[in-house]
């Protein structure tokens, strides 16, 4: 007899499971209070979307993720390793905070290049708030779970789906607060069903160990033995003093955001000229929030369009050995 096929969720906090004193609060509540159990037990219609399948449940973490550290995303990649693997599997969601969602969700995909569905959701109000958005977003993850799989690292959020490599938060509050910049979302949740974009591109592979010893390493590297990686931004009067402070302090890499098409205040350039010579690895990124670097002579490596947090994941990794070779070979 054939195994009925599993959808699990993996819990770690974030204000989709917050509580607030009162329902009018959308923005005065603690995060993580509430399990993953809590949060799917008051879903209405989860047979229907589930389409036959049983569910699992774990809590992995319970934290706000502006906290977000190396143990916790330790942690989530072995769990997530560990249930994509098996075969009754069919996809795991994730339920995650929205402030360092996008940075958790490059991680997993640079890490894990999961050949089956592995959604990230998340909500900006409480669960306990009046109209909150968390249970939609929930069930919206589940839809595209139980879609026909796709390999890779999804982002769903007001009813957008978006892709690992490409989304950002861009609003400290209103309900649709992720954007994929130039590239749009992958896909939508209608009304329960998925409609995936005709040009979404599929994840692009990045240059990494096979994934199994990639995982071995980040989840058998002590966090205090993590490679130190930072991110700076260039702008207006801007120094080396920074600079010069984190390389004294034993900075590993350094990613910087730079103005426009990737300049760089004159006096900040000499200082990472400086740490270059002492060592340090450099990559450079824009601050703007939507497109990439284009057509300009570069004196370091740029990112391929990464956000300044994302390329710091994937410099990290680098220089942790699980990379083979440089970020701009991904």
């Amino acid at each position: 007899m054939k195994e009925v096929e599993k959808i699990v969720v993996l819990g770690t906090g974030g204000t989709i499971a917050g509580t607030a004193a009162q329902a009018s609060d959308h923005v005065g509540y603690t995060s993580a209070q509430l399990g993953v159990e809590q949060l799917l037990a008051v879903l209405p219609g989860l047979p229907r979307v589930l389409s036959g399948r049983s569910l699992v449940m774990e809590q992995v973490a319970q934290l706000d993720s502006k906290d977000m550290d190396v143990a916790t995303w330790q942690a989530l990649a072995e769990r997530c390793a560990h249930w994509l693997s098996q075969p009754d599997v069919h996809s795991v969601v994730v339920t995650h905070g929205t402030d360092t969602l996008e940075e958790t969700a490059w991680f997993l995909q640079a890490v894990l290049q999961p050949a089956k569905s592995l959604v990230l959701t998340c909500a900006m109000r409480p669960a306990t708030a009046l109209g909150a958005d968390g249970p939609q977003n929930l069930m919206d993850a589940l839809a595209v779970a139980g879609d026909a799989p796709r390999a890779g690292t999804w982002v769903v959020c007001a009813g957008n789906i978006h892709s690992a490599r490409q989304v950002q938060k861009v609003h400290p509050y209103r309900l649709d607060a992720f954007s994929s910049g130039d590239a749009g979302p992958v896909g939508w949740v209608e009304d329960g069903r998925v409609r995936w974009s005709a040009w979404a591109e599929a994840p692009r592979p990045e240059a990494l160990r096979p994934a199994a010893s990639c995982l071995a390493l980040v989840l058998q590297t002590p966090s205090a033995q993590w490679p130190r990686v930072e991110v700076l931004l260039s702008h207006a009067c801007a120094s080396r003093q920074m600079v010069d402070a984190l390389v004294q302090s034993g900075v590993q890499g350094l990613v910087v955001a730079g103005t426009g098409n990737g300049s760089l205040h004159s006096a900040l350039e000499a200082g990472l000229q400086e740490a270059v010579r002492q060592g340090v690895q450099v990559r450079l990124s824009t601050r703007c929030m939507t497109g990439q670097i284009v057509g300009t002579a570069l004196p370091w490596p740029d990112v391929e369009g990464l956000s300044p947090v994302k390329a710091r994941i994937s410099l990290l990794l680098s220089l942790m050995g699980a990379r083979d070779g440089g970020l701009n070979q991904g």
